[in-house]
């Protein structure tokens, strides 16, 4: 008696007569042809443009349209993304969604990680390519012109990202703000896109430790970036400089990745260079702003396990860029409202080498000469003591 299996609940229906009325009563059929009769009602709920919107389902389209069986009829691929898309944008749970699509909930559960998973495939080489040198030098050429950072090829830091705490899992996912993470580690050029990715590193690992045990990281330390030969800075003559990535004090300096002098003992020359450094580190914060504002999935907790949870920040970082390409004139803020104060992370990192140091103060010599100078940078030091 006790080897016999218990006998497997029966369904009650094959169908819930609630979900059964999906095409007369679901928010999909009942609100999506008027939204597409107003364009600022499908950005507040799409958060992109029609034009943005129907570009990325003719991306996706051959690879989320199934065929109807004899059994039911197949969700649209249209259906599928906006869905998605709602998930991203809101956050809502999926017995949320359930009742305002009248999909189940699994269903709504595998249409989002599958539409995420597509996203990130589908879209990875067009809007987030691998750069060449070409393009390092237009980043670098950026972030000259709008931070007055010369040969500087990105901003670097990383993000927690809120999940559930997984099963089994202990502490490896506690961050040192007191809740459960993975992390978002990214690089960002001057208009606010991301470069680089790397995603899903336990919270508890400091983000120095992230980075070097990342691809990024790796390549960075060999050279395998396709990185630009250094290069004299604007108006010196003196020898070339390399081109480098700015961060903050949680990262170890070398050759190619600047972070401000230590606060201590800081004379006006070092004062120059942090708040120098700071215009320029402070895309990457605004970037992050920007994707948590847009994309309000990131304001609460994903409550999906770790896997789930990096397929989402995978879709939410390309099609971050995506509407920062084919929407850039929407985007009216570009950032400016996103700005947070500099904190700087006091985590252990590994002692400087020479060549990073020797680098640090090429660039604070330059920033205090009169070809690297800026009219109003004593003033803003000053303000900021």
């Amino acid at each position: 008696m006790l080897d016999e299996e218990p006998e497997r609940r029966r369904r009650r229906h094959w169908i819930h007569p609630i979900v059964a009325q999906r095409h007369q009563k679901g928010q999909f059929h009942t609100i999506y042809n008027d939204l597409r009769q107003d364009p600022f009602k499908f950005n507040s709920y799409c958060r992109m443009s029609m034009e943005t919107f129907d570009n990325l389902l003719l991306s996706l389209h051959p690879h989320l349209n199934f065929m109807d069986t004899c059994m039911r009829r197949s969700i649209s691929a249209g259906q599928r993304l906006l869905v998605t898309l709602k998930f991203l944008a809101t956050g809502n749970s999926f017995a949320s969604l359930h009742f305002e699509f009248l999909l189940g909930i699994s269903t709504i559960s595998g249409i989002v990680c599958h539409t995420c998973q597509d996203i990130w495939q589908r879209l990875r080489e067009a809007v987030m390519p691998t750069p060449k040198a070409e393009d390092w030098l237009r980043i670098a050429e950026g972030f000259y012109q709008s931070a007055q950072f010369p040969n500087c090829i990105g901003a670097l830091d990383g993000k927690h990202i809120r999940v559930q705490k997984p099963p089994h899992s202990g502490s490896r996912y506690f961050n040192y703000k007191q809740y459960f993470s993975v992390v978002l580690m990214a690089l960002v050029d001057s208009n606010y896109r991301f470069v680089i990715v790397d995603i899903g590193a336990y919270g508890s690992t400091s983000d120095s430790r992230i980075f070097s045990d990342s691809r990024m990281g790796e390549r960075l330390r060999e050279n395998q970036l396709a990185l630009p030969e250094p290069r004299r800075l604007p108006g010196s003559a003196g020898p070339p400089a390399p081109f480098v990535i700015v961060a903050d004090e949680g990262f170890a300096l070398s050759q190619h990745l600047m972070r401000p002098f230590p606060r201590r003992d800081l004379d006006e020359r070092k004062r120059i260079f942090n708040y120098r450094l700071s215009r320029a580190r402070r895309y990457v914060e605004c970037a992050f702003g920007i994707l948590s504002t847009k994309w309000r999935v990131f304001m609460s907790s994903v409550q999906m396990n770790p896997e789930n949870a990096t397929l989402v920040i995978q879709a939410c970082v390309l099609l971050h860029n995506f509407t920062r390409i084919h929407d850039a004139s929407a985007d009216a803020d570009n950032g400016q409202n996103m700005a947070t104060p500099v904190i700087f992370d006091h985590s252990r990192t590994g002692r400087p080498g020479a060549a990073g140091l020797a680098v640090r103060e090429v660039y604070a010599d330059y920033f205090c000469s009169p070809e690297g100078a800026l009219p109003w940078q004593m003033e803003a030091i000053r303000g900021s003591r």
